[in-house]
């Protein structure tokens, strides 16, 4: 074999895969959906949800919703209870989020950053959100309390840039409480008809949140 014939298949297994990096991401994530949302099926799902709302705020990557909505449909008249305890659990975790981007981020920030990509807490958006918050100081956070964008890095870099804490508290009170109690009232008011479309459609349905998330990035960078 020639010298250029190693140098080329060298090259080649150098390059990276995305279209396999790509489909091996969507099965995890898949895989890490089914995980949630089969604590609705079991007598543990309302502890589930209440620690999934808290983590979801600081650091894990599946949205509370997605375990909310099958509590829902499964006792609907339990909506108000869920989408409180829901609720409180965020703004407990965004509390979270906010006392360790203040005092623990010197300390663990290189290793969040080198490890934990897979949960949307990468530099470039550390980067975003800090620049957003020195334009528009906590109104961000009510932006990102109630769209897919991720709260987990706004409740930390909220804490990095140190911006005012009680109203950073008010305003991840307000647009979480509002978000979880309208999924909420919705399963339980006509959720049984739709829950069907959104099993089958999971993808697409997955599809339609990066397309928000994407658009709420726009609408900001837009209203600067």
């Amino acid at each position: 074999m020639s010298n250029d014939e190693t140098v080329s298949n060298e090259s080649s297994q150098e390059q990276p895969v995305t279209g396999g990096e790509s489909l091996a991401w969507w099965h995890w994530h898949r895989q890490l959906y089914n995980w949630v949302i089969h604590f609705a099926d079991t007598p543990h799902g309302e502890r589930a949800l209440f620690l999934l709302s808290f983590a979801e705020s600081s650091f894990f990557p599946v949205p509370p919703d997605v375990l909310l909505a099958p509590l829902t449909l499964g006792a609907p008249k339990k909506w108000f209870r869920f989408a409180f305890a829901c609720s409180i659990a965020s703004i407990l975790g965004g509390i979270l989020g906010y006392c360790i981007g203040m005092f623990l981020w010197s300390v663990i920030g290189d290793w969040v950053l080198a490890n934990m990509g897979w949960a949307g807490l990468t530099e470039a958006n550390f980067d975003r959100f800090q620049g957003w918050y020195d334009r528009h100081d906590f109104k961000i956070v009510f932006v990102c309390g109630f769209t897919p964008l991720p709260y987990k890095v706004c409740t930390i870099t909220a804490g990095i840039a140190e911006i005012s804490f009680l109203w950073f508290l008010i305003a991840s009170t307000v647009s979480r409480s509002a978000r979880f109690f309208i999924v909420a009232g919705l399963m339980g008011w006509k959720g049984e008809k739709i829950r069907p479309v959104i099993e089958k459609y999971f993808n697409w349905f997955s599809l339609a949140i990066v397309a928000l998330l994407i658009g709420g990035f726009l609408v900001i960078k837009w209203i600067h």
